[in-house]
């Protein structure tokens, strides 16, 4: 009799741990198909800017880390700029999906993105160990620009020091990963043609460097569920589609998904396995798209290829 109560807790403590093993099991076929591959993260949106969200999003990718994975953050700053702009009395002003860059601005926007915002994450990385260096597009010619002038109803505009890659050298990166390092970069770049510093969407500039990477997956963090099969009639979101699909959909798209969703299309057609849109505003979402059999937000696929294959 003594045996078997003596036997109760351990019996006990074995089922309320076994709900652990069974997501440690869960993640071990994504464990296995990651495992040493690059994922470039995109960093942005409400995550930037909420506190238990900056360090859920750190522990994440430190996670992917020791895993095994190989994770380059890419980040804009687009709450901090506005703040810093708005401080400066300077105004905030976007034009197809992208922020006006006065030179004044541009001096904001880099001092934000080089000097806070990857300043904090960084840190917040690092605090798990000696892993992360932040960097920008402008280091090593990691991102080369020229002036992007984009077209409105037929219209080509000026929006300033805002720039289109041309060019990507990832030397710097990869000696960082081979190293064991977690590179963190900014999306500033500079131009080959003017000798100008260009504000990069961060969209694009992930998607170029995933491409450029032969990432396994990009994931841009944003501050919706994913792609809506028909805003702002519905909520219903599209779990998977196809670069085919998405290209018919591109046009309908609100403008601030239009850089999202074109960079995971750019993405995905330059070699990337898939490209995933999350809701950063969901604690662990990266671990939960990558390390989980239902996933969550967004996921772009290749087109099926003759045969069946993707």
């Amino acid at each position: 009799m003594s045996d078997e109560k003596a036997g109760q807790p351990g019996t006990a403590r074995k089922h309320t741990a076994l709900p652990k093993a069974q997501i440690l099991i869960e993640a071990l076929p994504w464990l296995r198909r990651h495992n040493g591959k690059v994922v470039v993260i995109k960093f942005g949106g409400n995550a930037m800017i909420d506190e238990d969200l900056k360090a859920a999003f750190a522990q994440d990718v430190v996670f992917l880390h020791q895993a095994g994975l190989k994770p380059v953050v890419v980040h804009g700053g687009g709450p901090q700029i506005n703040a810093q702009l708005d401080k400066q009395g300077l105004v905030s002003e976007f034009k197809a999906g992208l922020r006006v860059t006065t030179p004044e601005a541009m001096d904001v926007v880099r001092m934000v993105l080089a000097g806070q915002v990857q300043r904090e994450l960084v840190g917040l990385l690092n605090q798990h160990g000696p892993l992360a260096v932040g960097m920008t597009g402008e280091d090593a010619r990691t991102i080369t620009a020229t002036k992007h002038s984009p077209e409105i109803d037929g219209e080509i505009i000026d929006i300033g020091r805002v720039g289109e890659i041309t060019d990507v050298d990832t030397g710097a990166i990869e000696a960082l990963l081979a190293d064991g390092r977690i590179p963190v970069i900014s999306s500033i770049a500079r131009s080959a043609d003017d000798h100008h510093v260009y504000n990069v969407n961060a969209d694009t500039a992930a998607a170029a460097l995933a491409a450029s990477l032969g990432a396994e997956t990009l994931m841009v963090l944003t501050d919706v569920e994913g792609l809506y099969a028909d805003w702002p009639h519905s909520d219903e979101v599209i779990s998977r589609l196809t670069v085919g699909e998405l290209e018919k959909l591109l046009p309908e798209l609100s403008s601030g998904m239009v850089p999202k969703m074109e960079g995971c299309l750019h993405a995905v057609r330059g070699g990337v396995g898939t490209a995933r849109v999350l809701d950063g505003r969901i604690p662990h979402s990266i671990l939960l798209e990558i390390f989980t059999d239902s996933g969550i937000g967004t996921m772009v696929v290749p087109d099926q290829q003759p045969g069946g294959a993707a």
